[in-house]
């Protein structure tokens, strides 16, 4: 079943049902490394954003956004907006990337200034890319 018909917004899902329905061991990962790494807690928002509708986990610094993890069933997509000040440096990042995160950023346009990267959490690599991404947003205090 769809994740956004799961819970509904009055009814917010537990972290132990996120875990579950996700069904990954790097979800547990992912999630233990950035609150170590930028000592934030996760936040469960509700959205109805055509994109990606349904309960999401969002991780924020200083203010500023990390990324936004969207539960999937057997993975979870993090999104990561690399602004205008970042543009640059991500650019020069992409070939150390893997291919799958170099596709999406050469597919995705680019709106005012900005990139809004889907990345979808399937494997080591690609997590590893979506930190790298993350640290051009905010350098973690301890890698």
């Amino acid at each position: 079943m769809d994740w956004n018909l799961l819970y509904s917004e009055k009814e917010p899902p537990s972290w132990e049902q996120i875990a579950e329905y996700i069904n990954d061991p790097l979800w547990t990962v992912f999630n233990q490394r950035i609150q170590s790494a930028y000592h934030c807690d996760p936040r469960l928002e509700y959205s109805r954003c055509s994109m990606q509708a349904g309960w999401n986990i969002k991780y924020k610094k200083s203010g500023r956004s990390l990324c936004t993890l969207y539960p999937m069933q057997g993975y979870f997509i993090a999104l990561v907006v690399i602004g205008s000040r970042e543009l640059t440096e991500a650019e020069l990042l992409m070939p150390l990337c893997s291919d799958y995160v170099q596709t999406v950023f050469r597919n995705t346009k680019t709106g005012n200034g900005q990139k809004w990267l889907m990345l979808e959490v399937r494997e080591e690599p690609i997590m590893r890319d979506v930190f790298t991404l993350i640290n051009l947003r905010k350098p973690a205090a301890l890698n």
